[in-house]
């Protein structure tokens, strides 16, 4: 029979100065976090390490800055502030490195603070919905704090945890955090969503970044035949796509019949979808996102967002100038391993403005921004105004591309920009 303790006989093995990390997504324990964060007066220099965390995340409020500092590896909303504030930081890395920080000890763990699936008859839980950077946390950090969720998917794949590894098991139950980003889909999306699908060959093995562009995207395949996904993100618009058997893994020339994956984010139906799935691999970050085993896969096709592309093909895709928003994530992972696969396109999708009506094609990046894909890595961008070809092309000839597929309305001033830079363009 399994102890399961209070929340706050858990958090009660926390020191002052300890290093923690904190599971991300849907898997978020927003519950240990609160009473972590009613912990506070007991404690001081706690370092909070996380990718991608959802929901409350009470401890990077300002008012417990004394006693926890936020070191995010990917900015997410909950602690955008603190990163860009006080109480925070920020650490520019691939995302199939982070394991590395946390095994070689270069960011070294005291406590994992997790969520699990309920252990099975086996004394077997899984990280659910989350594997990413959790399973070289767990495996790194002297102390695990289980959230055990019975909410929470069991996954196949890289996440199984024994229950004799958990030095506290807190039983907790709640509904999963979610995010439809299919409802958020906009006209302007799904014509880019249009405009990518036609770049889409039959057969190709499909990675797909954070946002509603990807999801545009799924919606637009309906009439492709045999894709395939190996992605670090899975969202809701693969679910139809796989039970209708046009994302069918059959051709991929790696983990064929199986979709690959880290982590899930999406709706009810997504987790659902991939409880107790064994179609569904759910692996470490550091293999999903290593460009050698990207490569493997055919046609692998990598279709990630930006923030902003300048005129020489550098994109900035984690800072609005100085600002952190996100991370470098695993763009650049799947940029490079889509340019080493046989058939490969590694693609940047952008709307031609922000909702502001800003350009988001610019002679040069923001005071301060930063390039995620350099102008070397990068291959097609599109928007959608269509689809610009850059790599192998002069500056010039990129930003004459680049202009051909920005808003109507910028065209003008981004010529006069582009004469005054390289003279006529060819």
């Amino acid at each position: 029979m399994h102890r399961y303790v209070s929340a706050e006989e858990a958090i009660s093995v926390i020191k002052s100065g300890d290093k923690i990390f904190l599971h991300g997504s849907a898997c978020t324990p927003n519950f240990l976090v609160d009473e972590l964060a009613r912990q506070a007066n007991r404690l001081k220099n706690v370092e909070l390490v996380s990718i991608t965390v959802q929901g409350n995340v009470e401890c990077a409020k300002p008012q417990y800055a004394d006693s926890f500092h936020i070191n995010s590896l990917f900015v997410s909303t909950p602690v955008r502030n603190a990163v860009n504030g006080g109480n925070g930081d920020y650490v520019p890395i691939f995302l199939s490195e982070i394991p590395r920080l946390f095994k070689s000890k270069i960011l070294p763990l005291d406590v994992a603070i997790v969520t699990v699936s309920p252990p099975d008859k086996h004394g077997y839980c899984t990280l659910g919905t989350s594997i990413d950077v959790a399973r070289s946390a767990v495996d790194s950090a002297k102390i695990i704090i289980a959230q055990v969720n019975p909410k929470m998917p069991k996954t196949h794949g890289d996440g199984l945890i024994h229950v004799n590894r958990i030095a506290k098991m807190v039983w907790h139950e709640e509904e999963l955090l979610t995010i439809d980003y299919a409802s958020k889909v906009t006209d302007i999306e799904r014509q880019i969503g249009k405009n990518i699908a036609e770049l889409i060959d039959d057969r190709s093995t499909l990675q797909m970044g954070i946002g509603t562009i990807p999801d545009a995207v799924l919606q637009c395949l309906k009439n492709h035949k045999d894709l395939g996904i190996h992605t670090e993100m899975l969202s809701d618009g693969a679910v139809e796509l796989i039970k209708n058997d046009i994302i069918t893994n059959k051709y991929k020339g790696t983990h064929n019949n199986r979709t690959v994956t880290s982590f899930c984010f999406g709706t009810k139906k997504l987790y659902d979808f991939v409880d107790n799935n064994p179609s569904i691999e759910f692996m470490d970050v550091e293999y999903v996102n290593f460009p050698i085993n990207i490569m493997k896969n055919h046609k692998l096709t990598a279709i990630n967002s930006a923030i902003e592309i300048d005129f020489t093909g550098q994109v900035c895709a984690d800072s609005i100038g100085t600002y952190q928003y996100s991370g470098i994530g695993g763009q650049m992972d799947f940029m490079r391993g889509a340019a080493l696969s046989e058939g490969g396109k590694p693609i940047i999708a952008i709307s031609a403005r922000t909702k502001k009506g800003v350009s988001r094609i610019v002679p040069c990046l923001k005071e301060g921004a930063g390039v995620v894909t350099t102008r070397g890595h990068i291959h097609y961008v599109v928007t959608e105004y269509g689809t610009a070809y850059l790599y192998g092309k002069s500056f010039k000839q990129r930003t004459k591309a680049l202009i051909n597929i920005a808003h109507p309305d910028d065209r003008e001033q981004l010529e006069r920009a582009a004469f005054e830079r390289f003279g006529s363009l060819l």
